[in-house]
């Protein structure tokens, strides 16, 4: 019968079928549009890329060049007044649910569009086909309605509605918002949950604005990133190929000073080596001192040590410094980690004077009295970093 469709499927299997789709949808946003379109850490074969655009013609109305130009704003002024979609500045709400009204307004801007949309695909599909966008959506409707009967109007709103809400809304949304946060980079972002399934991989926010240019979104050994997996079987297939991945720090031999190739090797993982120096100097300093045992169980203060200067509340700058006038020992390695930061921001030095500025750091860190901190100087020396093959 027309009422149940030509495949006539069971409430669970249409169920899963929307699911299924709507995960293909993902796939080829977080896959092309993200990782290899904006951020160009990998390369797709033709085949593929035209498999990518014209779901997303059918599921989503998107052209390629305005959802990269608006991802590349982001990117270039993340949680500024320019940014088109940072709830630190629009408020959560704004962004959770009227995501797709802030894309559609930044999509408007001619000057978004040239400035940031280069180097995207402009054929005669793009340019005769993709661009009418209602017509894609309407084939898609007329697809789901004659497989699914009836039910294809919910199936075909679900897949409506599946990008603007989870990817416009929650990624853009929850993810510079709410989350744990393994990298502390100047922008809000965060990893939602562990897992990036349900949106392809995209739940790692944290560590993608971390590594950008990565097309690996995973990071710890406990992080999934399923968007990843996809990846490594298409270029298994020959039917992509990465050309970038996030450096991986790891401890080389030991050298009496800073040379050049460590100061690149500091420079490359410089979040890591952040990240670290909290976790073995700055934390354990912290949970050391008498006066701030209870201070120091607090997240608040764990955030305001850690978290980048320019994201901290007025009241976790207060704590902050509360915490720093108690302790001479917690000042001062509060301090050097300010001082290490400041040499990789320097971004006139050549890698010589940078490799010097390293290299004074550690000898007047190894002479500073605290022992965490010379023995984080002594490692820093043996720095290097490990970047799996992009092969595969």
């Amino acid at each position: 019968m027309f009422f149940d469709g030509l495949l006539d499927l069971s409430p669970w299997g249409l169920v899963g079928t929307t699911l299924l789709l709507t995960h293909i949808t993902i796939a080829s946003v977080t896959i092309y549009l993200h990782r290899h379109q904006a951020h160009r850490a990998l390369e797709l074969h033709p085949l593929v890329s035209h498999f990518f655009r014209g779901w997303l013609w059918l599921t989503t109305g998107m052209l390629t060049r305005e959802w990269v130009a608006i991802h590349r704003k982001h990117h270039a002024n993340c949680e500024t007044p320019d940014d088109p979609h940072s709830p630190q500045v629009l408020g959560l709400s704004k962004v959770l649910w009227q995501g797709a009204e802030l894309y559609r307004k930044e999509a408007a801007s001619t000057h978004t569009l040239e400035t940031y949309g280069r180097g995207t695909p402009d054929d005669w599909m793009e340019r005769n086909v993709y661009r009418h966008s209602g017509l894609g959506l309407g084939l898609m409707f007329a697809a789901d309605l004659a497989l699914f009967g009836l039910a294809g109007i919910t199936v075909w709103a679900v897949q409506m509605l599946w990008i603007p809400f989870w990817a416009a809304g929650v990624i853009n949304g929850v993810g510079h918002f709410w989350g744990y946060r393994n990298y502390e980079c100047r922008d809000a972002a965060t990893n939602i949950v562990p897992w990036g399934i349900l949106v392809g991989g995209e739940e790692l926010h944290n560590n993608h604005h971390a590594y950008a240019s990565s097309a690996k979104l995973s990071s710890k050994w406990w992080e999934f990133d399923i968007g990843w997996l996809y990846i490594r079987v298409l270029a298994t297939l020959g039917l992509a190929r990465v050309k970038r991945v996030a450096p991986r720090l790891i401890e080389g031999p030991r050298k009496p000073v800073v040379d050049i190739k460590t100061a690149r090797a500091v420079l490359s993982a410089r979040l890591q080596v952040l990240a670290r120096y909290s976790h073995d100097v700055l934390l354990p300093v912290c949970r050391a001192e008498r006066g701030l045992t209870a201070q120091a169980s607090s997240a608040r203060l764990r955030r305001a040590l850690v978290r980048h200067r320019a994201l901290l509340a007025p009241r976790d700058r207060k704590t902050l410094a509360n915490a720093l006038r108690g302790s001479a020992e917690l000042r001062l390695v509060y301090a050097y980690r300010r001082r290490l930061q400041r040499i990789w921001e320097r971004s006139a030095s050549s890698p010589a004077q940078l490799a010097q500025a390293l290299q004074a750091w550690c000898r007047e860190a190894e002479n500073a009295g605290v022992a965490m901190l010379e023995q984080f100087a002594r490692n820093l020396r043996a720095c290097a970093v490990s970047t799996p093959q992009p092969a595969i």
